[in-house]
């Protein structure tokens, strides 16, 4: 991407839907601390108390190229800037905790990918991103989600071990090789990157438990402590909870962990087949 200098004019639609032209002053400085637009931002507003329908703002990223180092490369870094320089007019609300892609609570829609902002790096061929929440789930402001119904299909699941060992001791050991059986299921952040990518959740968010759910599921069906695989087994045959998946593959395509969803929904549906061959 080019540099463009600070003498471009920007269009930035506002809060009373009026349009304010931003004119930077011209700066024709050639050294390092000369200011430089390296990014546009359209990012989606919408407060439900004083907004009749969403819309978005454009926010030009100007910065030096030795902010930018201080600053950080980082779509999060992006927000938090607009957040800081444009408080007085107003800030976007976004949810951000951990900035290493560990606790998930930046997941929003970049330029139609659902991913971590805190972990996603502009590519500097692209000069125009577009921000949006997560696609298909109650928008509390701006950039923020509501993920209670999310959460509550996580708990159905019981997502802890069952057993009655622990009632007389305290830890359970486990062999090298079923401990190496949880690598790629226990990294699960429930970002919800994932069930948000699918279709199949959106048209039945209230039956279908979606990849991210689906693929805990599994992490406690094959985890060897373990005792109550068959009640989660039957708790999941279900025509809606599981098998609303038709292995579209949004889900692993969109992970920003580089989890397989998909693949731990399929190994569900195989353990049910055999399951019930089994009691035949």
């Amino acid at each position: 991407m080019p540099n463009l200098t600070s003498s471009n004019c920007f269009l930035l639609e506002g809060v009373y839907k009026k349009t304010i032209l931003l004119k930077v002053k011209m700066q024709n400085r050639s050294h390092t601390n000369s200011n430089v637009l390296i990014r546009i931002l359209k990012v989606y507003r919408f407060n439900p108390e004083i907004d009749s329908k969403p819309y978005l703002v454009i926010y030009p990223i100007f910065t030096t190229r030795i902010d930018i180092y201080r600053r950080g490369p980082m779509l999060l870094d992006d927000l938090n800037y607009i957040h800081l320089r444009w408080h007085g007019y107003k800030s976007i609300s976004h949810r951000k905790s951990c900035r290493e892609g560990i606790c998930g609570s930046c997941a929003m829609n970049v330029n139609g990918i659902n991913t971590l902002a805190c972990i996603y790096t502009p590519d500097p061929s692209i000069s125009v991103f577009t921000v949006y929440p997560l696609p298909h789930m109650p928008i509390i402001r701006d950039l923020v989600v509501s993920l209670k119904h999310f959460y509550l299909q996580y708990k159905s699941i019981r997502p802890w071990v069952q057993s009655t060992k622990y009632v007389t001791i305290n830890k359970i050991k486990q062999s090298k090789y079923d401990r190496e059986l949880l690598d790629g299921l226990y990294e699960c952040i429930l970002c919800a990157c994932c069930s948000t990518s699918c279709p199949s959740y959106w048209w039945n968010t209230d039956t279908y438990l979606g990849p991210a759910v689906l693929l805990q599921a599994y992490r406690w069906l094959i985890d060897s402590r373990d005792e109550n695989t068959v009640q989660r087994l039957r708790t999941l045959n279900d025509s809606f909870a599981l098998y609303r998946c038709h292995t579209i593959m949004n889900c692993t395509q969109t992970c920003p962990k580089g989890l397989n969803p998909a693949f731990a929904i399929s190994k569900i549906k195989t353990l049910i087949h055999q399951f019930f061959n089994s009691d035949e």
